[in-house]
């Protein structure tokens, strides 16, 4: 039977197993929620909007590394790219509610950015020569623009596809699309790094900052695809599916992410560092002390080195629950990093957690893949119209 003739709709045990998931998810996101919020009476609003920024970065990273890897599937073909296809899509079809849970950054910008007080930016002569780029209006204007383009991108790839699979000749439109859409996808996480995260600390730069978080989704995208790649593998329609060797190419792909993370990462701290530039380097002093540094190690080996290592064998790749435990693990590193960025501008050298610092992620992460294992049930968990399914599953059995 052709691949065209099969029915890759969610199976009945399927969507049982992805209503089960939804409602926990849901359960755990509404309870971590509840618990955040109260956070802002019994601690205070200062660490929930703290809390709240580096988890809602994390969420952001996955759902933009996933409409990366959808884009750079259609510039470049290739069979590795179908069986992500339906995960990437929807995916990129939660940017409304990234968007959304953008809300409370919006309104915590007072609490999280000093250059956002008239009385600091007065007081610093860095902040005045800043101003002209860091002041709120302007700072909501790019915020809106971000967000915009991720969600039309979205929406024009998610609406295209879904005609392809109406027999309608569209592929030529995404591609098109990609393009500029992946060209768009860089300038806007440069930017997005520098207004979020890196203005944190105004006075600090970083000409790399961008880049690694462009690595950093691209990360956190195949470390999530994988992972939920081999939980669906045992249901039907993906357990017919799923071969060793579709693993094997998403896992070469992870593996070559930990390394662009981990060049871009140390390329920053090299410069600067064998540089002794006194404007940059306390930037380092604030994450190497105080037990940070505990931290930094941690990611070393843990981001970098672990996965590094473990990712080199063949044998290993194409074993479905040793690869989705390291991803998974990739996964749990991305969260560290992610605060281990974010965290020690507000901690002032000395290594701080608080229980915000965990319920927030349950909370966004709840909600968004509630959302997300929604989004997913509502179509064919293969792309029926693209030309290259054949291929793919022919791909996985040779």
């Amino acid at each position: 039977m052709t691949a065209q003739g099969r029915d890759f709709a969610v199976s009945a045990e399927l969507g049982a197993d992805l209503r089960k998931w939804r409602t926990r998810a849901l359960a755990a996101g509404v309870t971590g929620a509840a618990l955040t919020f109260a956070g802002i009476f019994l601690v205070s609003p200062f660490q929930f909007y703290r809390s709240y920024l580096w988890a809602y970065v994390f969420y952001v990273g996955v759902a933009l590394g996933s409409l990366a890897w959808l884009m750079l599937q259609y510039l470049t073909g290739g069979a590795w790219g179908v069986v992500i296809r339906r995960p990437t899509e929807a995916a990129a079809r939660t940017l409304p509610l990234i968007a959304l849970m953008f809300l409370p950054i919006l309104i915590g910008i007072p609490n999280l950015y000093q250059w956002s007080h008239t009385s600091a930016v007065a007081a610093d002569s860095i902040l005045q020569h800043k101003r002209v780029y860091l002041n709120v209006p302007f700072f909501l204007i790019r915020a809106a623009v971000y967000l915009a383009g991720w969600n039309l991108l979205a929406w024009l790839l998610n609406r295209w596809s879904a005609r392809e699979d109406e027999g309608l000749a569209v592929h030529g439109k995404m591609v098109a699309v990609s393009g500029p859409g992946l060209v768009f996808w860089g300038f806007s996480i440069t930017f997005m790094a520098i207004d979020w995260v890196l203005s944190l600390n105004p006075h600090w730069f970083s000409t790399i900052f961008g880049m690694l978080f462009m690595a950093g989704q691209g990360l956190s995208g195949m470390a999530f695809l994988i992972t939920l790649l081999v939980l669906l593998s045992y249901r039907r329609p993906m357990s017919e599916v799923l071969t060793p060797r579709h693993l094997h190419d998403l896992g070469k792909l992870l593996l070559a992410m930990v390394m662009v993370w981990a060049y871009f990462t140390f390329s920053q701290f090299l410069i600067i560092w064998s540089g002794n530039l006194p404007d940059e380097i306390t930037w380092y002093q604030n994450r190497l002390s105080g037990g940070w540094g505990y931290v930094g190690l941690l990611l070393v080996v843990g981001h970098f080195a672990l996965p590094f290592a473990l990712l080199l064998s063949r044998d290993l790749k194409r074993n479905f629950k040793l690869l989705a435990g390291i991803a998974l693990f990739v996964l749990l590193m991305r969260f560290v990093d992610i605060y281990w960025l974010v965290a020690p501008d507000f901690s002032h050298g000395k290594f701080t957690l608080s229980w915000m610092d965990i319920t927030a992620p349950v909370a966004l992460g709840g909600i968004w893949l509630a959302y997300f294992l929604m989004q997913l049930e509502k179509r064919p968990l293969l792309p029926l119209g693209d030309a290259h399914l054949e291929e793919a599953l022919q791909h996985g059995r040779e």
